[in-house]
């Protein structure tokens, strides 16, 4: 009951702001669309009027949320006020699309998922997760125009843009599909060996048990926690797609919406946001009934037994050598001056004066790297440490996490971002507030399954019957158990958050020109990605390194070990 009313009051708020969202930037509709459908029409007053009256604009914001919310209590969703076509089929249209792709990724996902869950199955132990973090930090835009440039351009492999056959979704899922993997490989990879120690995997083995049949039924036991996330990766997949899309002009449900909310078709963009909100809902029921089948009856009868979580074994040399390249790199940048232009050294090659190139403008990509290491990773870190302790708080509160969650997933960054922009302004500090938004749903999702297994553990039980106060087990048992896994899954998650704030920098609503900031820089070199790769490449590398010095870190540092007294209290309830 309680996700009921949660997943409604989300979802009501969302399409609300949505349908003020002309009002809340303080522009006048009426320009944005005359602007929309005729850019040299000028804007005279009788023009401005002419569209006011047709729509009904002079009625206020409020007056046409409720003539649309009446409508779509009988199924109409209103007409575009740019083309004038009714909008339930281009929004049907724009979803198959994105279905279809969603799908295509979410396979190309499974796979390098299970690819880099393999050895932790197969060894029992996970290893540092450095592949993992790097694929998983990837940008999404950067290794489509890698994808586009090589096995479109240079090899001629397959098409670079439109969508007129199956040719047309290979590159586009691979670019969605592999970071998406690699985060999911790396959840599954941390959660795996645990499970490979508990004494019933030892009692199968010494009864002739298979490894294959034992290693199904390990991921069994693992992967409850984990399916929120699934179902999160697979709404993304759908509504995160902005950028790639645009990369290869697929007719994508995101890219619908984000041509609506620039253009102010309210209409389009409140029926795309609809869409996207209602397969958020889907996915989140969809996950809940798989994780309740896995878990079976231990949920309701509390009879779980929680995995002896232990850390992951991690070379202190690996984190040392990473973060002596980083540091190195951008004190090195530091020393050198970001701003100064060249106009006779755009686009150089590395040298002794540039050991990194110049950029478009003759700019020492070497300086901007450097000087750009604090906003972004300062912003970005501020950002993850917010929406962690967002996703740890709801985290406890499980049925109101899920209902926010499900909704608050489906919305893309980007249409977040205007929203946010419109009535703060554009900005780092808008920028930063419209990711942390959409940042806390997989934590707080993560956090509520967790938190659910543990409440339904048997030395909790026997913690009750000995008279253990709520606020012991919460702060001694609950709180420990949860952290753990939620912070690591946080710190996996920070140069995703650099490359979101970052894309909405590139939108005119983050960081503006000529700030130095990494996913900036990123913008900025796609365009002659191919004529100078290494200073396109530099601010990628640098988010690499940042990605597998965060996860080396966050796996040498953090320590998850039974307490003394759960186990006494396993030892009692056995």
């Amino acid at each position: 009951m309680r996700t009921t009313a949660a997943r409604a009051a989300a979802l009501t708020a969302v399409l609300a702001l949505t349908g003020l969202l002309p009002w809340l930037s303080g522009t006048d509709p009426a320009l944005s669309l005359l602007r929309a459908r005729s850019a040299e029409q000028e804007p005279t007053p009788e023009a401005l009027a002419a569209i006011r009256t047709d729509l009904g604009l002079d009625a206020g914001p409020v007056a046409l949320l409720g003539r649309w919310a009446a409508g779509l209590l009988h199924g109409d969703l209103g007409v575009s006020w740019v083309s004038g076509t009714e909008v339930p089929p281009a929004v049907l249209a724009g979803l198959r699309v994105s279905l279809t792709l969603m799908g295509a990724a979410a396979a190309v996902a499974l796979l390098t998922g299970a690819a880099l869950a393999a050895p932790a199955a197969l060894r029992g132990r996970a290893g540092t997760g450095t592949a993992a973090a790097v694929l998983a930090a990837l940008p999404e835009f950067l290794l489509a125009l890698l994808l586009l440039i090589s096995a479109g351009v240079w090899l001629g492999w397959l098409p670079t843009s439109g969508w007129t056959g199956p040719a047309h979704l290979v590159l586009p899922a691979l670019a969605l599909g592999i970071p998406a993997g690699a985060l999911l490989g790396r959840l599954v990879a941390e959660a795996l060996p645990a499970v490979l120690e508990e004494r019933w995997v030892e009692l199968w083995r010494g009864a002739g048990t298979s490894r294959r049949y034992v290693t199904a039924a390990a991921l069994r036991r693992a992967l409850p926690p984990l399916i929120p996330q699934f179902a999160m990766v697979a709404v993304g997949l759908t509504g995160g797609a902005v950028a790639v899309e645009t990369v290869f002009a697929v007719p994508g449900l995101g890219r619908t919406a984000l041509g609506a909310a620039k253009s102010q078709d309210l209409p389009l963009l409140q029926g795309a946001v609809l869409a996207l909100l209602m397969l958020g809902l889907l996915a989140g029921a969809v996950g809940a009934a798989v994780r309740r089948r896995l878990l079976g009856p231990a949920l309701r009868a509390a009879s779980l037994t929680l995995p002896t979580a232990r850390p992951t074994p991690v070379p202190p040399a690996v984190p040392l050598a990473l973060g002596a390249v980083l540091l190195v790199t951008i004190g090195w940048g530091l020393l050198r001056e970001p701003y100064a232009i060249h106009t006779t050294a755009r686009l150089a090659a590395p040298s002794a004066a540039h050991p990194l190139g110049t950029d478009a403008l003759g700019r020492d990509v070497l300086a901007r790297l450097g000087h750009g290491a604090v906003p972004t990773i300062g912003t970005a870190a501020a950002v993850c440490l917010l929406a962690c302790l967002i996703g740890l708080l709801l985290g406890f509160l499980p049925d109101t996490a899920t209902g926010f969650a499900d909704v608050t997933n489906a919305l893309p960054p980007v249409v977040a971002g205007i929203v946010v922009a419109a009535v703060t302004g554009p900005g780092t500090g808008a920028a930063a507030l419209a990711v942390t938004l959409t940042a806390w749903p997989p934590l707080a999702s993560h956090a509520a399954a967790l938190t659910q297994e543990v409440r339904a553990s048997a030395f909790l039980t026997a913690q009750r019957a000995m008279g253990a106060s709520p606020l012991w087990i919460l702060s001694r048992h609950v709180l420990p158990a949860v952290a753990g896994p939620v912070a690591r899954h946080a710190v996996l998650r920070l140069p995703g958050t650099a490359l979101a704030l970052a894309s909405l920098g590139f939108l005119g609503l983050g960081a503006q020109p000529p700030t130095p900031e990494w996913g900036l820089l990123l913008n900025e070199s796609a365009d002659y990605a191919e004529r100078a790769p290494v200073a396109a490449l530099a601010p990628a590398a640098a988010l690499a390194l940042l990605a597998a010095l965060a996860v080396t870190l966050a796996a040498t540092t953090t320590r998850r070990r039974t307490t003394t007294s759960q186990r006494k209290t396993l030892s009692l309830a056995r």
